[in-house]
């Protein structure tokens, strides 16, 4: 399953990015034609992400459509189907425009708060003057 080693090589890349900081959400993009099962990467993504600044984030997977055009008749037309063929004309000579993305969209890091002690003494205010 190739999901597995996909799933590490993304939260490999958003560690490389945010470093220790927690992270809450991560968005994907799979293209339909990308060869790659989301569902296989949801079921990876907590497993891989266990010990790791990405533990109990979520995952959000946006799953787009292919395009293609038809370099026999020149019809444009959309690609949901790993085999690609031309629906005016039959052909499997088509150019794929779309679809086989794969790639980080966003990342949603929770802010960290750090509290720092004022070190600086405390000043009595001044008496009113009387007058």
């Amino acid at each position: 399953m190739h999901e597995l080693a996909i799933t590490e090589a993304v939260v490999n890349a958003v560690i490389e990015r945010t470093g220790d900081a927690p992270v809450t959400c991560v968005r994907l993009e799979i293209g339909k034609l990308s060869g790659v099962v989301p569902d296989a990467v949801r079921f990876c993504f907590d497993l891989v992400c266990e010990g790791t600044p990405l533990q109990g984030a979520a995952l959000e997977i946006v799953e787009p459509g292919g395009s293609g055009t038809c370099r026999g008749c020149g019809q444009a037309f959309d690609v949901n189907d790993p085999i690609v063929l031309c629906p005016g004309c039959g052909s499997a000579d088509v150019a794929v425009h779309a679809g086989r993305d794969l790639r980080i969209l966003s990342v949603d890091v929770r802010s960290v708060e750090v509290s720092r002690a004022c070190a600086a003494p405390a000043v009595a205010p001044k008496p009113p003057r009387s007058g």
